[in-house]
């Protein structure tokens, strides 16, 4: 027991470090925040924390600050990212930036009509979003469940990448069935920190990737798919 008592402390301390304990106390203060409760997901760049916003239920993803790792793999989605060109130096500021960069394309996306968690407030290296489930219970991801009409997810997600590219200009650039959570018949599609202008420099290989993986996935359900070569020049296309 002392051993997973000491790897639950060390997990806490990797994502509450002083910085960020003294930015939520900030803004449990300032009513951002009412409520943080227990991690809803966890993966190698944030830790996403169920809370609520008086009464409403809020994901509050907290970026990690001290993975080098993390570091290397976020630069080549900044860099070339005309929106955030003056980054300063340092581990956390980078975080922060890329902690807004997430925020702006979530903003971005709804305002393409792309479904989405809502965007409601970032600070350094934490975003405050819409929850998408209920009574504290995370929406399952694509991944998790068994789709009534396969097709016409499919549909909605294709219809979603030509709303990203023509609506918004931007790439998702990491979709795919663990990125797309399925909340009362509708997928919401997450995680858009890496996403990324189509002028940007990975933009067109990573938007081919990004249509490869939804055929992959709903090829093997028997729908019948668009060609992703066709798909992508219809995109990038003039008109």
């Amino acid at each position: 027991m002392k051993v997973k008592r000491s790897e639950e402390y060390e997990a806490l301390e990797e994502v509450f470090d002083k910085p960020t304990l003294m930015l939520i106390y900030r803004m449990l203060n300032r009513g951002i925040l009412s409520e943080l409760g227990g991690v809803i997901s966890a993966g190698k760049e944030s830790r996403v924390y169920y809370g609520k916003v008086d009464g409403r239920e809020v994901a509050v993803k907290i970026y990690l600050t001290g993975s080098a790792e993390f570091r290397k793999g976020m630069i080549p989605y900044i860099v070339g990212d005309y929106r955030f060109s003056h980054i300063k130096r340092g581990m956390r500021n980078l975080v922060s930036v890329w902690a807004r960069k997430e925020f702006v394309n979530l903003r971005e996306f709804m305002r393409a009509k792309v479904a989405v968690p809502e965007p409601l407030h970032v600070e350094g290296n934490v975003l405050v979003m819409r929850f998408i489930g209920e009574g504290g219970v995370r929406a399952p991801l694509l991944s998790e469940i068994d789709l009534s009409n396969p097709a016409e997810t499919y549909e909605i997600l294709i219809g979603f990448v030509r709303l990203m590219v023509k609506n918004a200009g931007l790439v998702h650039g990491d979709l795919s069935e663990y990125n797309v959570m399925m909340h009362e018949g509708t997928p919401y599609v997450i995680d858009v920190s890496q996403s990324l202008p189509i002028s940007h420099p990975l933009a067109i290989e990573l938007l081919t990737r990004d249509i490869g993986n939804i055929n992959r996935f709903f090829n093997r359900l028997g729908v019948k798919v668009i060609d992703r070569n066709i798909f992508v020049e219809e995109l990038i296309g003039s008109g």
